[in-house]
């Protein structure tokens, strides 16, 4: 169902209830009261013409002994005075002994034929007055106004029923709106929904809309940029290997082993790059990488020494290490730290020794590589972390220090580089750091 035939739906039986308890009431309570209101006037009646008899000169009392008295009749009512010896005195209709004969005192119901009368009897000073009511003429009036009553009502309801649904309409107008235009826009086109003149209430759902078109467009970057880059770099050592390959096959001996050593070397090459730019893909996607162990320092470090291309005893840090936990998965501060490592490997000279060093402070922690290469000028500094971008065209892939960066930032870290005074280089990775456990 949709949201308009269920808001339609809903506010119009809530309507139509609360109209139809309300006419309901109104009418029971009108009954009421014109119920009350005639038997109070048959009652008023009775009592009015008591006072009218007993106010009667004495020669009208002696014609009255020898002949009935009429009175003038009322609309709608009749009445009938009798003596206190049980003759009529007075009356307005000639046929109506048994419905106005004097009987208990009060209002009652009495049947004649097929009409039913109200009655009232009433004494005063030995006297028996007796008014009624034809109950099919006040089941006329009654309707009459019940009538009147009822079709404010109905027009009422009906007005508001049709005010509600233009309303919803109307309302929902921007919805149909919002639908009609992206239904109507290109696969491709991925810019965020205009905001302009929609209602408050929808504002947020367009907002939400377009921080999702936001992350999809990024995510097909990504995949485009993944893309682009594996056909680039893997095209040069697949030709590098394919060519090596020919050569081993023509050749013999020698010449063939070593273009074998090539190929494999190729193979390998390739090999990381590939394994790079899939780290890098997975870091700069939404893929989840915590498999629950601990990220403390000590153990990040001599893992990530272990995982690189240092030789035994190269790499030196201190004995005694911060005792806290990283605020990011033990695979990706392992992967940051020894891409670190294994740049300053390749930008020192062969063999030289690198420092590795772990500053906390109050929410974080620095990892600091030091080796003792020349270092690189200020325009330099800030291409470091730029994908392919490689200080020696001989050595890497390009993408390590830009994994580095695409970590830290993920995790709120940061990584930056420097040149040392006393000579070398220094690469900072600045990591959040949590309670231990």
């Amino acid at each position: 169902m949709s949201l308009r035939a269920r808001l339609l739906l809903t506010l119009g039986l809530t309507l139509a209830l609360l109209w139809g308890v309300a006419a309901a009431w109104l009418l029971n309570d009108l009954q009421k009261t014109f119920v009350a209101t005639l038997d109070q006037r048959l009652a008023q009646s009775a009592r009015m013409v008591a006072g009218l008899v007993h106010q009667l000169p004495e020669e009208v009392w002696e014609q009255s002994m020898m002949t009935t008295l009429a009175i003038p009749p009322i609309e709608g009512l009749a009445c009938q005075v009798h003596s206190p010896h049980g003759e009529v005195i007075a009356r307005t209709h000639a046929n109506m002994d048994s419905v106005l004969a004097p009987g208990q005192r009060g209002h009652t119901y009495r049947q004649e034929g097929d009409t039913t009368w109200r009655v009232f009897t009433y004494e005063r000073g030995g006297l028996a007055i007796t008014t009624a009511d034809r109950m099919d003429e006040r089941t006329m009036l009654l309707n009459g106004v019940v009538r009147v009553a009822v079709v404010p009502f109905v027009v009422a309801l009906t007005g508001s029923l049709i005010a509600l649904w233009v309303g919803i309409w109307r309302g929902l107008a921007p919805l149909s709106r919002l639908r009609e235009s992206l239904a109507s826009r290109h696969p491709e086109a991925l810019a965020p929904v205009a905001t302009y003149g929609v209602p408050k209430e929808i504002k947020p759902l367009i907002d939400t809309l377009n921080s999702l078109l936001i992350r999809v467009q990024q995510t097909l970057v990504r995949e485009q940029r993944f893309t682009n880059d594996a056909a680039h770099e893997l095209r040069t050592p697949l030709t590098a290997i394919k060519t090596h390959l020919q050569v081993a096959q023509r050749a013999e001996g020698p010449t063939a082993q070593e273009a074998l050593k090539y190929a494999e070397a190729g193979v390998v090459r390739l090999a990381h790059t590939l394994d790079q730019l899939l780290t890098l893909a997975r870091v700069e996607g939404r893929m989840r990488f915590d498999d629950g162990e601990p990220s403390e320092v000590a153990q990040v470090v001599e893992l990530a020494v272990a995982d690189s291309a240092a030789a035994q005893g190269q790499c030196q840090w201190p004995e005694v290490l911060p005792q806290v936990y990283l605020a990011m998965p033990r695979e990706l501060a392992i992967t940051a730290l020894r891409n670190l490592v294994d740049n300053a490997l390749h930008h020192g000279p062969r063999g030289a020794p690198i420092t590795l060093m772990a500053e906390q402070t109050h929410s974080d922690i620095t990892f600091t590589v030091h080796d003792q290469g020349p270092g690189v000028d200020e325009e330099t500094l800030a291409q470091l972390t730029q994908r392919f971008w490689r200080a020696s065209k001989q050595q890497g892939s390009g993408l390590g220090l830009a994994i580095v960066a695409a970590i830290a930032e993920r995790f709120g870290g940061d990584v930056r580089f420097e040149n040392a005074k006393a000579g070398g280089f220094y690469a900072h990775l600045t990591i959040p750091t949590v309670s231990p456990l």
